[in-house]
C-alpha cells in the first residue's frame, strides 16, 4: 500500500454527503392509498387493529376432526369416520362437528366448532361418504390459530420503513387501505449538451445518443422515486434555465448531468444556476466524479444535484449523492457509505488525494473482488460488467492483490 497526502482544496465525499443530508427538508407525510404507497416510507409506526389470521382456519385441504376420535388410529387398526358436510374457503355459515364424524374442509376455511385438528387429504382414504384414517393427529394439527401471525396491537411497520411488495401485502392483510407515509419523491433528470441525440434517431457528425438521463432516472425509480426525463437541452444558458424553472413546479429533486466542469464557456448548467445564487459548485476528492454542484432552488427550496456528464461519473455520483438526497427527502437517517471489506484479487492504483471508486467483479461467494480493465469515466460497458465498486482511500495510491479493500455492492 502506497500513501499520498490528500489534496487540501477538495471537499471530502463524507463532508459532501453530510451537507446534502443536513440541507434537505423531508417531504411532508400524508395518507397514501396502498396503490400509491409502493416505494414510500412509513411516516409513523403502524400497528395491527385485528388478529391475523382473524379466525382459526385450515392450513390444508383435508378433513376437520376431533383429535380424540383418532387417538387409536394405526395402519393395523384404521379409524373410519362418516363425512357429514363440507366447509369451503370463504364460507360464512356456522358449522359444528359432532364427535365421531368429520367434515371435508378446504385451505383457509374456518375451523368448525367442535373440531380441533385437520388431517390433510393425502393422509386419508376416501370412500362412499366416509374417510379412513391410519394415524393419530395432535390437537391443532394443520390448523392456523387466530393471531398466530399478528395479534391486535402488534407493530407491523416502524416509522421510516421503505414500503415494498411484502410491506404492502402485510398492510392489506391487516385491513389497512391507506398508510401515513412520505411519498415517493418526484425526480426530474435533465441532460444537457449540443452533442446529444435521442436514442433511435440518426446521428449527425459529432453527436452521441443521450444515455445519462435514461440511466439515472431508472436508478432513481429503483430507489423508490417517481423519476422522469425531460428532453435533453442544448448548450444554451437561457434554455437550460427555462427547463430548470419549468421543472421546479412539479419535482421534489432535480438532477442534471453535464455542463459543470471547472471552467469553459459551455458549462451552461453552472452558468444558468449562478443566476439563482443558491447553488454551490465544488470539487469533490473523488474519482470519477470530481465536479459537483448542490443547492436549493426557489421558494419551495427544491434540491438540485448537478452531476458530471461522463456516464460512469454521473452514475457513481448518483449512487453516492442522489441516493443521499432521496433518503433525506423521505426522512431517512443521515447518509453514509456502508462498504463491505473483502480481499482484492488483483492490484489497483489511484491518484493521491482522491477517493477512487473502481469497477470490479465479485467472486462467486463475494469473498474477493477483481478490478476490471477499462476504468475511464466514459466506459459504460465496463460499468455494465461490474457488480461492485472498489473504494481506494484518498491517502492511498496503490493496493496489491490480497489486501483487504472496502467494496460497495452494486446489486443486492
Amino acid at each position: 500500500m502506497h500513501s499520498h497526502p490528500p489534496a487540501g482544496d477538495l471537499q471530502s465525499v463524507d463532508e459532501y454527503l453530510a451537507e446534502i443530508s443536513a440541507a434537505i427538508t423531508p417531504l411532508a407525510p400524508r395518507e397514501l392509498s396502498l396503490a400509491d404507497a409502493e416505494g414510500a416510507r412509513a411516516a409513523a409506526d403502524i400497528t395491527a387493529g385485528y388478529a391475523l389470521p382473524p379466525f382459526d382456519n385450515s392450513a390444508m385441504d383435508g378433513f376437520a376432526v376431533l383429535a380424540a376420535d383418532l387417538a387409536g388410529a394405526s395402519t393395523e387398526r384404521p379409524v373410519t369416520l362418516p363425512v357429514t358436510g363440507e366447509v369451503p374457503a370463504g364460507d360464512t355459515r356456522e358449522h359444528r362437528l359432532e364427535p365421531g364424524h368429520c367434515l371435508r374442509i378446504m385451505t383457509g376455511a374456518p375451523l368448525p366448532a367442535g373440531a380441533d385438528a385437520v388431517v390433510p387429504v393425502e393422509l386419508t382414504e376416501s370412500g362412499d361418504g366416509q374417510v379412513t384414517f391410519r394415524a393419530p393427529v395432535e390437537p391443532g394439527g394443520s390448523v392456523r390459530l387466530t393471531g398466530s401471525d399478528v395479534r391486535p396491537g402488534d407493530l407491523l411497520l416502524t416509522a421510516g420503513t421503505r414500503i415494498g411488495p411484502v410491506e404492502l401485502g402485510l398492510l392489506a392483510a391487516a385491513g389497512h387501505a391507506t398508510v401515513p407515509a412520505r411519498p415517493r419523491p418526484r425526480v426530474a433528470v435533465i441532460a444537457t449538451g449540443n452533442e446529444l441525440a435521442e436514442p433511435g434517431t440518426p446521428l449527425a457528425r459529432g453527436q452521441i445518443w443521450e444515455s445519462n438521463s435514461t440511466m439515472l432516472a431508472a436508478a432513481a425509480r429503483a430507489d423508490g422515486a417517481d423519476a422522469y426525463r425531460p428532453a435533453a437541452v442544448p448548450d444554451d444558458k437561457a434554455k437550460v434555465l427555462a427547463m430548470i424553472e419549468a421543472e421546479l413546479g412539479h419535482a421534489d429533486l432535480l438532477i442534471t448531468s453535464g455542463g459543470v466542469s471547472m471552467g469553459g464557456e459551455h458549462d451552461v448548467v453552472k452558468a444558468a444556476l449562478l443566476e439563482f445564487g443558491e447553488v454551490r459548485f465544488r470539487k469533490i476528492a473523488m474519482q470519477p466524479g470530481m465536479p459537483q454542484g448542490f443547492g436549493l432552488l426557489g421558494g419551495g427550496r427544491t434540491p438540485i444535484l448537478t452531476l458530471p456528464g461522463n456516464p460512469v461519473s454521473a452514475y457513481i455520483s448518483y449512487l453516492l449523492f442522489g441516493r443521499a438526497a432521496l433518503n433525506a427527502l423521505q426522512g431517512g437517517p443521515a447518509a453514509r457509505l456502508e462498504p463491505t471489506r473483502i480481499a482484492l484479487a488483483g492490484p489497483v492504483r489511484s491518484p493521491g488525494g482522491k477517493r477512487s471508486f473502481l469497477r470490479g467483479v465479485l467472486s462467486a461467494g463475494r469473498t474477493s473482488v477483481s478490478p476490471l480493465t477499462g476504468q475511464a469515466s466514459h466506459q459504460l460497458a465496463t460499468l455494465a460488467k461490474a457488480d461492485a465498486l472498489i473504494i481506494v482511500p484518498e491517502e492511498v495510491t496503490a493496493m496489491t492483490a490480497g489486501e483487504l479493500a472496502d467494496v460497495l455492492f452494486l446489486h443486492v
